[in-house]
């Protein structure tokens, strides 16, 4: 039975995410020489925002757009999830009235019961436990700047700093894909010390290693810079996120300054070929250097971004019933589309709602 909602990459086999990916792929080629299937036309798509976004929203505006169909955005106040009316009762009500939904959210229980409720699938947009689709976004960038002769399994990521979700999340699908994964943060802000305090009891390391354990990955959480030696992607996050307690920013120098900030020399260090990525936004002169982040040949953080647009594409086509002529709209675009969606489809076959 195909998975109805996109909560959590591990979720999903590495196979499967590989598809998306190959789905993303094939549609932003598709677009990219002018041609726009229209695989969600007449089709409504309900975003659910607790905290302000800016790549997440648009990307999902403009995704759903691109494919005809149009994107409802709800901010803070502006419908009665989780207050005059529960959770519960929210999702059978917006799952009977739109096709589908994206939820970014406080806690992550919060859009497990959207899901659960909601008969229309419904997608992580982010939570303080991960961020699913800004991993698909990160694993089609690295896929599309792979080291010469390289795979996606043969390559290694070194996540400089705290133990933010998207730290986590990265831990998740590199594991998946059978990476060498890396946290190089100070102790307190590790992945395996709590660094990240989630509303959920889950034991976060042991998630990437069961993931090993069938891809061949590795996961390193370390206090040494000597482990990102041999990175092919260097990647980093601001200091304190959306879900840290409230802390003064100065202390957070203090933890992390200047022995986690990303600069060339520790880019060079890593390799002298690593790329740079960054989920954004940034804080500049903190967690990475300008120099860093505005080089051309190194940093991927601006296609990174753009891929958010693509890689939610195909989350939006992969997870929403297919139209009854969606291969006749396939065939019409630009590469090798109608081939994904076909063997997308025999594992995932039509479905109403």
């Amino acid at each position: 039975m195909p998975v109805k909602d996109y909560l959590d990459t591990n979720d999903f086999t590495k196979e499967e995410l590989l598809d998306m990916i190959d789905l993303a792929r094939a549609m932003k080629k598709s677009i990219k020489a002018g041609k726009y299937p229209l695989l969600l036309a007449h089709r409504s798509l309900g975003m659910i925002f607790q905290q302000v976004s800016t790549r997440t929203r648009i990307s999902f505006e403009t995704a759903m757009t691109d494919l005809g169909g149009n994107a409802q955005f709800y901010g803070p106040g502006t419908i009665q999830l989780g207050g005059h009316e529960s959770i519960e009762d929210t999702a059978r009500v917006m799952g009977s009235l739109l096709d589908i939904i994206m939820a970014r959210v406080d806690r992550h229980k919060d859009v497990v019961s959207l899901a659960k409720y909601s008969a229309a699938p419904v997608l992580n947009g982010m939570s303080e436990y991960n961020h699913p689709t800004q991993e698909l976004g990160d694993l089609l960038t690295m896929i599309e700047n792979l080291p010469e002769g390289k795979k996606i399994e043969d390559c290694k990521l070194a996540f400089i700093g705290d133990a933010t979700q998207v730290c986590v999340s990265l831990m998740f699908i590199c594991s998946k894909m059978g990476m060498d994964f890396v946290q190089f943060g100070p102790k307190g802000h590790q992945i395996t010390d709590g660094g990240l305090q989630v509303d959920t009891d889950v034991d976060l390391l042991a998630i990437g290693l069961k993931n090993c354990e069938k891809s061949g990955g590795t996961i390193t959480i370390t206090d040494d810079i000597e482990a990102i030696k041999g990175a092919d992607f260097v990647y980093t996050d601001v200091w304190y996120g959306l879900y840290d307690a409230e802390t003064d920013g100065a202390s957070y120098m203090d933890v992390f300054y200047p022995k986690y900030q990303v600069t060339m020399d520790m880019m060079n260090f890593a390799g002298p070929n690593s790329k740079f990525m960054h989920c954004l936004p940034a804080s500049r002169g903190e967690e990475v250097t300008d120099e860093v982040m505005d080089d051309p040949e190194r940093s991927l953080c601006w296609v990174e971004a753009e891929n958010r647009k693509h890689s939610i594409r195909a989350l939006l086509v992969y997870f929403c019933p297919p139209l009854p002529n969606e291969r006749e709209i396939a065939e019409e675009a630009e590469g090798e589309l109608a081939c994904v969606l076909d063997k997308i489809r025999e594992y995932r076959p039509e479905v109403s709602l």
